[in-house]
């Protein structure tokens, strides 16, 4: 199993802050994670077009080529802004 979560802007659009999935064997980093959830359509196409999507696996910054597997964590937030 492999534990998303969903931060900020994403969570109100997605309506959930987190969900566990079965990890498809194809599916082995970050980017392809982003497009089996865009497959979803509707709300989910929104998360794999978010400019400047940051993500993380276990709790640590990572690119869209970064390698993911069952038992992991990922975590997509937006950019931050402030002020």
């Amino acid at each position: 199993m492999l534990k998303i979560l969903y931060f900020a802007s994403l969570r109100e659009t997605l309506g959930c802050a987190s969900e566990s999935i079965d990890l498809p064997p194809a599916v082995n980093n970050v980017a392809g994670l982003l497009d089996l959830l865009a497959a979803r359509g509707e709300h989910w196409l929104k998360l794999a077009t978010v400019k400047n999507l940051r993500c993380a696996v276990n709790q640590e910054l990572a690119s869209l080529d970064a390698p993911i597997k069952g038992g992991d964590e990922v975590a997509f937030f937006p950019p931050v802004t402030g002020g």
